[in-house]
C-alpha cells in the first residue's frame, strides 16, 4: 500500500483552487531574474495589475505577450495612436488607456536607460546586488512596500517610468526574486533561498 499523499504547503495567496496560480507560485515567484525583456514584462504587468488581482493578469499574460510583441521595448517604444487603438480594442488584455500609454512610455524610458546600462543592473544595484532572504512566518509579516522599494520607485520615476509606485515595485521585487517572501512554511521558501544564495547577477 502506497503512503498517503502529503499536501503541498504554499503561501496562502497562491491557494490550491487555481492550477495556473499554483504553477506560477511553484515555478516563477521568487526565482531571481536578470533578463531585461522579462524584467520589463514583469514591471509592465505589475503596473497593469494595479487595482486588480494578479490572477486576472496571469490569465491574460499570453494575450499581453501577443498584443505587446513579446515586450520588445524597441518595438513598443515606436507604438503610435494606431497601436493604442488596437490595444484598447483587444478584449484579451486589460483595456485601460492610462496603463497602455504608460507601457509605451516605459518602453521609451527603457530604451533610453539601456544606452547607459541594463534594466537588470539598474534595479539589482538598487536592491543591494543580492537577493534578500526573509523568514516570514505569516502573511501579516509581509509588507506592501519597503524603504528599498520606495528608493527603486523614485529612481525609476526619475528615468521616466510610470505606474511604478513603491507597492508595485515591491511586488515586482518579490516576483523577480530580489526578495524571498515565501513564508518559511511554504515548500518554495528553501528552494528559492538556494537559488538566491547561488545568484550571480552576471
Amino acid at each position: 500500500m502506497s503512503a498517503p499523499d502529503v499536501a503541498i504547503v504554499r503561501c496562502p495567496w497562491a491557494g490550491i483552487a487555481d492550477p495556473e496560480y499554483a504553477r506560477y507560485h511553484d515555478e516563477e515567484w521568487g526565482v531571481p531574474m536578470t533578463d531585461d525583456t522579462r524584467l520589463f514584462e514583469k514591471l509592465v504587468l505589475e503596473g497593469f495589475q494595479s487595482g486588480l488581482s494578479w490572477l486576472t493578469i496571469l490569465r491574460k499574460r499570453d494575450n499581453f505577450r501577443r498584443a505587446f510583441h513579446g515586450f520588445e521595448a524597441d518595438r513598443i517604444a515606436r507604438y503610435g495612436e494606431t497601436d493604442i487603438a488596437r490595444l484598447l480594442a483587444d478584449v484579451g488584455i486589460v483595456r485601460h488607456r492610462g496603463k497602455i500609454e504608460a507601457a509605451i512610455s516605459n518602453a521609451k524610458a527603457l530604451v533610453n536607460l539601456q544606452k547607459r546600462t541594463s534594466l537588470s543592473a539598474f534595479v539589482w544595484d538598487r536592491a543591494g546586488g543580492r537577493p534578500q532572504i526573509h523568514a516570514r512566518a505569516s502573511g501579516s509579516d509581509v509588507p506592501a512596500q519597503t524603504e528599498q522599494s520606495k528608493q527603486i520607485s523614485k529612481a525609476l520615476k526619475a528615468e521616466g517610468f510610470r505606474f511604478v509606485g513603491p507597492t508595485t515595485v515591491y511586488a515586482f521585487m518579490q516576483s523577480t526574486g530580489m526578495v524571498n517572501d515565501h513564508l518559511v512554511s511554504c515548500h518554495r521558501h528553501a528552494a528559492c533561498a538556494r537559488l538566491q544564495r547561488e545568484f550571480r547577477r552576471g
